[in-house]
């Protein structure tokens, strides 16, 4: 709850139930994904895909607007 809290809800203004649901949405998407944690060696909890080379460009992806990013 704390991470999400700070993170995500903290910085917004919500504009009713369906934009609260989406925040909500798009976040735990990141959390799960996305976001490395420091409990599991700073890894990620369900990883998509699996990197096989390092000759590519690291590229910024964002979620909610660029107030959730990754690399």
């Amino acid at each position: 709850m704390r991470s999400i809290k700070e993170e995500c809800l903290d910085r917004m203004i919500l504009f009713g139930e369906a934009s609260l649901r989406r925040a909500l949405r798009e976040y735990i998407a990141h959390y799960h994904s996305e976001r490395n944690h420091q409990d599991v060696r700073n890894r990620l909890l369900e990883p998509l895909t699996t990197v096989t080379s390092t000759d590519e460009s690291i590229q910024c992806r964002e979620r909610l607007g660029g107030m959730l990013n990754f690399y």
